[in-house]
């Protein structure tokens, strides 16, 4: 079976197809605004003006007669770019005759890596834009076992990088200062039990750069100190759940810096670190595709009347039929 997945949570505009054994092809159209962060309506805007394009690009390789169904991002994301992408999808569906099956974008990036990986039964770290996460599975759910409890990771890197000028997206720029950065300043260490919190983090880097500090200094003590922080609640996550593989997906899981860490972490308690290649670990299309080929193979299709976008979609509010 061959699925095509479509992928317009947030700013990233991508389609991909894939079978059961690999990704056949995929199309990016990110939306990169001129200045600031993403406002959803210009971003909703971009999917729109966009997504036929996009499609188009995908058919120019597949032909429309080889896909079994279209999978889209249900949620969790931003309102009016899910909305986007939802109709696309139904009208795909309708027009080709072909089941239509609802995503949640967080159990994509999980599946993803698990299906790119050796990783069986991980301890997930998922770190992006709007999400930080520690996630396991227990019983037919994965569930969350820490969270960020203000602002996702990628998030904050990306407010800190704005302030300092650099343009979106800024995580990649930020990570580039800071392998130049010699002296670690001191910032808040905010780990509540198994949760997070970035918000104060940024506001103290803020005020270091107003200081005069140099950026480069200023974008290493960030990220020195936020991914000990991710680093710190994945190591107690694996010895309370007695696991021993880590899976690091999201976004800002391409950052070299926090794979370092969680890497010698893991070797440090004889635990497996995993990481899907580069372009899967942002948001694609792939991988909405094959979670949702492995979803109705496992009997999940959703009709068109129960298709609304969930923008609150959490990730163990989806029940698990599949080992």
């Amino acid at each position: 079976m061959r699925a095509l997945g479509i992928e317009g949570t947030a700013w990233s505009l991508s389609a991909g197809v894939v079978d059961e054994n690999d990704v056949i092809t995929i199309e990016n159209n990110p939306y990169l605004p001129k200045e600031g962060g993403i406002h959803p309506r210009e971003a909703s805007q971009h999917h729109s003006e966009n997504i036929s394009d996009i499609i188009s690009r995908i058919f120019d390789k597949v032909s429309s007669s080889e896909i079994d169904l279209v999978a889209f991002s249900q949620g969790p994301g931003m309102g009016p770019c899910l909305r986007v992408i939802a109709t696309a999808s139904r009208l795909i569906s309708l027009k080709l005759g072909i089941p239509l099956v609802g995503v949640n974008h967080c159990l994509a990036h999980v599946e993803v890596g698990r299906w790119k990986t050796d990783a069986k039964n991980p301890v997930v770290l998922y770190v992006s834009g709007g999400n930080s996460q520690v996630i396991a599975r227990r019983g037919n759910r994965y569930r969350v076992f820490g969270e960020t409890l203000d602002i996702g990771i990628g998030n904050a890197l990306d407010k800190l990088s704005r302030y300092m000028g650099l343009k979106h997206p800024g995580g990649p720029k930020l990570e580039r200062l800071a392998e130049k950065g010699r002296d670690y300043h001191e910032l808040p260490y905010v780990v509540k039990g198994m949760d997070l919190s970035f918000s104060g983090l940024v506001t103290a880097a803020q005020r270091l750069y107003d200081k005069g500090i140099r950026a480069e200094d200023v974008a290493f003590s960030f990220q020195e100190t936020a991914f000990a922080m991710l680093t710190e609640v994945t190591e107690r996550a694996l010895a309370y759940l007695n696991l021993n593989e880590l899976l690091l997906v999201g976004g800002v899981g391409a950052n070299k810096r926090l794979q370092r860490m969680l890497k010698e972490m893991c070797e440090d308690r004889n635990a497996e670190f995993f990481a899907p290649p580069d372009n899967l670990m942002g948001d694609n299309g792939a991988m909405i595709a094959y979670t949702g080929l492995l979803m109705y193979k496992h009997g999940y299709e959703t009709r068109i009347e129960d298709s609304a976008v969930r923008p609150d979609f959490r990730i163990d509010d989806v029940e698990i039929k599949w080992n």
